[in-house]
């Protein structure tokens, strides 16, 4: 008998899923959203989209955005530690951008650590750019916060670069679906 391996489908956040993404929140960061928020948001926030990545049944990322007026603000952004690095990321950033442009965002933005390298070269490379700095954004240490923004989400350009880094995800190998047990439990910032 043959099976295949899970791909990586990216749908809507459920309740169901809170769990595994308030697993994923206090692997990746040091001060968590409390539990509740998500249910908040998914149930009452009008504004609010939430994604998450799965792997078969297990909810590997997840990610949101809010939506007001024009913009797309990604409110929440996080691979579970243990399957970083194998674009899954870049699948589910390119599933908000997509939503942001299905729900007429002109443009996308977040915050992000100034210390995070990994994260800011993933939005670098999908058209995001600094364009500002919240001082003492992050409560746990008091790191400033970089505010990146796209380019209009319906320029040319943008829209290229997003169809050029979809063909090229869709050209690379599905992500392996065995987690890196051996890596240390705790935010990675």
């Amino acid at each position: 008998m043959s099976t295949t391996a899970p791909v990586l489908l990216v749908r809507p956040m459920r309740v169901a899923d809170l769990t595994a993404v308030q697993r994923i929140e206090r692997a990746s960061f040091t001060t968590p959203w409390p539990a509740q928020a998500y249910r908040q948001e998914i149930e009452t926030n009008r504004l609010a989209q939430y994604l998450v990545a799965l792997m078969g049944d297990a909810v590997v990322a997840y990610g949101g955005i809010w939506l007001m007026v024009d913009e797309a603000h990604i409110t929440t952004f996080a691979v579970d530690p243990r399957y970083r690095r194998r674009k899954i990321g870049e699948r589910l950033l390119l599933a908000l951008l997509d939503l942001a442009g299905d729900r007429g965002a002109r443009e996308a933005t977040l915050e992000v650590r100034l210390s995070n390298l990994p994260a800011r070269r993933l939005y670098e490379k999908y058209g995001f750019r600094p364009v500002g700095l919240r001082p003492r954004y992050y409560t746990d240490n008091n790191e400033d916060a970089l505010i990146m923004t796209t380019e209009p989400l319906d320029l040319p350009a943008m829209r290229a670069r997003v169809a050029r880094l979809r063909a090229e995800l869709d050209a690379s190998p599905a992500p392996s679906t065995m987690p890196d047990d051996d890596l240390p439990e705790g935010p990675k910032q």
